[in-house]
């Protein structure tokens, strides 16, 4: 459904829209499901039994095998599913290979901060720290590369990406390790081209939580079995055993006990994005899902996009801030009061879920516009949003 409503129609109206989206789950993590999915098409053949089955094994390998493909991950590159969901997959990286040679931590939303905090406070190196304010990218082109580096790919809490991979040097003389976990399966992330990607799938593809993925260059291999940390490593860290790689952990054989719920719940989102174009689909999918949100924000004069620059915008997690004449004058305080109000009344409506702000973010909107979500059910978001931000001014 197209909304063809001029901007202050439905505001200066007061009506609830006729239509609401028909999936209303806008969340930026857990994500909304794929379209049809249902908990009874799930295979149940491995439920109740070992991980460590020849069984479980074949499952977890089958959803490793199914990720290679679809993410276009080089052979010379190693799969894991590890525990902590994307978290711990950028921890036991962190944990693991850093401390070798100087580091620099990059932050421009709330989760690089978090790595940024790792890397001063808890495992203290005393990294270089380049930030931008949120809404904005740093000069990545000046980041020395021969630091080993900790990034994050999409800025899941302030809507802004990397654009491409032009900066990244190929005679670089430390690593990369991206967190991607809300690029994933919806941007063209260049897991050639860097040393550790991580990602949980309970983002893009709309699994569950808990578990995550980490992809291994050779070269991030040669850092684990060639560099000993100073510091302890937690068991659920442990890539290496007796200075080699522990192999099994990508083949299926994950360091403690998955839920095989969700790990089948993994392979049918897997499943389904075959059967929607593999990666170029689920990009498109979420680049018109975005298209359709862009449309939707230009033609209200209420509300902007929080990332400036639409090179460096998110297709996935878009971030919107208040603007205009109706919130002249607010400040944080207010547009946090019109933030929790909006969010408030569209889920009493059964017309949005979960699209408010990350905490740690700028007050406003935060609407996943990923591969599993419909165009349609954006397009129909649109009128809901002016009802909604009308009522909240109104309030």
């Amino acid at each position: 459904m197209t909304d063809t409503l001029r901007p202050d129609a439905t505001i200066a109206s007061g009506d609830r829209p006729a239509t609401r989206p028909a999936r209303p789950f806008f969340s930026s993590g857990p994500c909304a499901k794929p379209p049809g999915w249902d908990a009874g098409n799930l295979p149940h053949a491995s439920l109740g039994r070992s991980h460590r089955s020849k069984l479980g094994k074949s499952r977890l390998q089958h959803a490793i095998d199914l990720t290679r493909k679809i993410l276009h991950v080089p052979d010379t590159h190693r799969i894991g599913i590890v525990p902590g969901s994307d978290t711990g997959a950028v921890e036991m990286a962190m944990w693991t290979m850093l401390g070798a040679r100087p580091v620099t931590t990059v932050a421009w939303e709330s989760f690089g901060e978090g790595w940024v905090t790792d890397a001063v406070k808890q495992l203290k190196i005393d990294p270089t720290v380049v930030k931008a304010p949120y809404g904005e990218l740093p000069d990545l082109a000046a980041i020395d590369q021969d630091t080993d580096v900790v990034f994050t790919w999409n800025g899941t809490t302030s809507g802004v990406r990397v654009p491409d991979a032009d900066w990244i040097r190929g005679d670089r003389e430390g690593l990369l390790i991206c967190d991607a976990t809300s690029a994933c399966f919806a941007q063209d992330v260049p897991i050639d081209k860097l040393d550790v990607v991580t990602f949980s799938w309970q983002k893009a593809l709309g699994g569950e939580g808990a578990h995550g993925v980490i992809i291994l260059s050779p070269r991030a291999v040669e850092r684990l079995e060639s560099y000993t940390p100073l510091w302890p490593i937690p068991k659920v860290f442990r890539l290496t055993a007796k200075g080699k790689l522990s192999e099994g952990i990508f083949k299926g054989e994950t360091i403690n006990t998955p839920s095989m719920l969700c790990v089948e719940d993994y392979i049918w989102a897997l499943e389904w994005a075959l059967t929607h174009g593999g990666l170029s689909g689920l990009i498109k999918r979420a680049d018109e899902n975005a298209a359709a949100l862009d449309a939707i924000v230009q033609s209200r004069d209420w509300l902007a996009h929080l990332a400036s620059d639409p090179a460096s915008r998110s297709n996935t997690s878009v971030c919107l801030k208040f603007a205009g004449d109706a919130v002249a004058g607010l400040d944080d305080e207010g547009l946090t009061a019109i933030e929790k109000a909006m969010v408030s009344k569209l889920e009493a409506e059964d017309a949005a879920f979960d699209l408010g702000s990350y905490r740690d973010a700028p007050p406003g909107l935060r609407i996943w516009c990923g591969a599993t979500v419909d165009t349609a059910d954006i397009e129909a978001l649109g009128p809901w949003l002016d009802w909604a931000f009308a009522q909240a001014r109104a309030a």
